[in-house]
């Protein structure tokens, strides 16, 4: 119900998703097999004048024109991202990654090689479905007599299903107690719904599995690549978006007149230092510029309510020593939406209407961070990884999301991430 008042109960207001992902079932007993969208540092190549067979990492931040006084990189980065081999045309585009080869694609950095038949394209998913409608008249529930329009929709395969990660646990009606929404929600149907969905409104049948672990690609944790980049930087860490993010603009002032830490947003994390003003060098650089805010915590969490509104407080917390140096940022895409009438009177599309266009960094974007330790570099891929810090036997919590960095719609899957390693190119890998 989206967090619609009914009967004095605020229904689904904790809920959480990820995806959807597209999931390949054969129908031969084989577990399901997930898709991510494909790394933009991945493709296709030629080696000896033919086009490679197989996909490997073939965009790598260049040391050797990095950091030019005045070059036109955006600020803070450092380093251009150059290609290790001349350019191949793909036949098709091919945005969809095999999750296993994804995990093969993290864990062998530079040198990952990733199979051809593991990459994707749209077609193999979905085909587009040509309609032809016509306008109505919103007054009298007929057609127009005017208006005529084609649309083009996408129709899933047979073989092929859309994952979507939830959980919506709200409040029960004594104190203390949970309500397993989305289970609720299936069990009086066996175990299958049909789900309208869409502003459409099309009927769509939906099953419920329970796993132990969730079917994202994991994280590199620790043993990452260096290289002396100068200024104490060495640990390499690479950050790979597995959803949009959206990073908005931050004014100097609040609409109530606040004082607020400007940031551009864009393509930039907010969560990255970015200095526009003031403390600048002869070369336009702020010596903080890159630096990433994060923070590595540790110790209980607790909820302080000495103030007007509870927050939470970490008993330890330490800033991370890292920089972003690169970064591969495809085109953006927009995100929308539109908002139907409900009873929030404080809410200033309570009558409904168009929401506010968002520009979102698309999945696949890839950051290159430098760190100054291998601590740093660890603590670093602990708050970037969507499943966090590994627990005591150096194994990661695989149950549950624990960071999603992105600024706005963090609760809808957004900013989901994963680490790798890189090398500078011309630099040996250590």
């Amino acid at each position: 119900q989206g967090g619609r008042i009914l009967n004095g109960v605020r229904m689904f207001g904790s809920l959480r998703s990820a995806g959807p992902f597209p999931v390949h079932v054969d129908g031969a007993g084989s577990a399901p097999r997930w898709y991510f969208p494909r790394p933009a540092d991945l493709g296709v190549g030629e080696t000896n004048g033919r086009p490679d067979a197989d996909f490997s990492v073939i965009l790598r931040p260049a040391e050797a024109i990095g950091r030019w006084a005045g070059s036109s990189l955006p600020k803070p980065l450092h380093f251009a991202v150059a290609s290790v081999r001349p350019p191949a045309k793909e036949k098709e585009a091919r945005p969809w990654l095999a999750g296993d080869s994804y995990a093969a694609y993290l864990a062998n950095g530079d040198e990952a090689r990733v199979p051809a038949p593991a990459v994707l394209p749209d077609s193999a998913v979905f085909l587009p479905e040509h309609t032809v409608g016509i306008r109505m008249d919103a007054a009298t529930g007929t057609q127009d007599g005017v208006g005529i329009y084609s649309a083009h929709y996408l129709r899933l395969r047979s073989e092929w299903r859309l994952g979507v990660l939830a959980d919506g646990d709200d409040k029960g009606a004594s104190a203390g107690s949970r309500r397993e929404l989305i289970r609720d929600l299936f069990t009086s149907s066996g175990g299958r719904s049909g789900i309208l969905v869409g502003g459409q409104q099309r009927l769509c049948r939906a099953s419920l599995s329970d796993a132990s672990d969730l079917s994202l690609p994991v994280g590199k944790l620790d043993q990452f690549a260096t290289a002396d980049l100068g200024e104490g930087l060495r640990w390499l860490v690479k950050w790979v978006l597995l959803s949009p993010a959206i990073w908005p603009e931050i004014p100097a002032k609040s609409k109530d007149g606040r004082d607020m830490s400007p940031h551009p947003g864009g393509w930039l994390p907010n969560w990255v230092f970015l200095d526009r003003d003031a403390g600048k060098d002869r070369a336009g650089n702020h010596a903080d510029d890159g630096k990433v805010l994060l923070l590595h915590r540790t110790g209980k969490v607790r909820r302080d309510y000495s103030k007007a509104k509870a927050r939470r407080v970490v008993e330890h917390e330490s800033p991370i020593a890292a920089r972003l140096v690169a970064a591969i940022v495809p085109k953006a895409i927009p995100v929308t939406g539109y908002a139907l009438p409900h009873d929030a009177v404080d809410d200033e599309r309570r009558n409904g209407g168009p929401k506010p266009v968002h520009l979102a960094v698309p999945a696949g974007a890839v950051y290159y961070f430098a760190a100054e330790t291998e601590a740093d570099a660890a603590h670093l891929a602990a708050a970037l990884n969507w499943h966090g810090a590994p627990d005591a036997a150096g194994q990661p919590d695989l149950s549950r999301i624990k960071n999603r960095r992105s600024t706005l719609f963090g609760e809808k899957g957004f900013g989901l991430g994963v680490c790798g390693t890189w090398t500078p190119l011309g630099a040996p890998p250590h």
